[in-house]
């Protein structure tokens, strides 16, 4: 049975991680500070060392919640396809509208400089396979069906990765394309192009 103190450190340690989602999805990490966050969680700065060992850390709980949620959303974008090479586009093009969605967060994963953030290597690891976490079930049901090689799933892995991350830096940084729409537009052409390269079987769009 969970205690009353327990449950009191999981209520503030609530407070100040939702304090610092807020302010890193509204204004970037530049404004992320022990003060800043302290001040959204209404209580002072010292009581936040109480919780946590230092800002590093509630940075670090915060990447792995925007990884949570935005793997949430691709799940509730996919929930209707079979896990394979349709649900593939689908979940990307939901990772790319949550990002566009929220580019303090897109900052955060793939434009801060990891000394900036807290347990450097974990969190590098971690965001860039953050991708493959997306679409490692429909990955894996294309092995295993013979739709593609282990080879060329890693060659697809490796060319979603680094082609979303770009097209997103392209927009979110440089409005480019300026029109949502085309951005869009222009994603669905890449991603054809990308994947049909790896994959050039049977893909079929969605």
């Amino acid at each position: 049975m969970v205690s009353n103190k327990e449950l009191q450190e999981k209520r503030m340690r609530g407070y100040f991680i939702d304090a610092a989602k807020e302010t890193l999805k509204g204004e970037g990490l530049k404004a992320v500070n022990v003060r800043t966050v302290a001040e959204r969680a209404g209580y002072s700065f010292a009581t936040m060392y109480n919780y946590f060992k230092d800002l590093n850390e509630l940075i670090f709980i915060c990447v792995k919640d925007f990884m949570s949620e935005c793997e949430a959303f691709a799940d509730e974008q996919s929930d209707q396809q079979t896990p394979g090479s349709v649900r593939l586009r689908v979940r990307i093009r939901a990772m790319i509208q949550y990002f566009t969605q929220y580019p303090g967060i897109f900052e955060l994963f793939y434009l801060e400089r990891m000394n900036d953030i807290g347990a450097r290597q974990p969190t590098a690891e971690m965001i860039y396979l953050f991708t493959d976490r997306i679409i490692q079930n429909d990955i894996e049901q294309m092995i295993s069906s013979g739709e593609i090689s282990a080879q060329d799933a890693e060659m697809l892995k490796i060319s979603l990765r680094n082609g979303v991350a770009g097209m997103l830096v392209f927009y979110n940084n440089r409005l480019q394309p300026v029109d949502y729409r085309k951005f869009m537009e222009t994603t669905e052409n890449q991603l054809d192009f990308l994947i049909q390269r790896i994959y050039p079987g049977n893909f079929k769009k969605k």
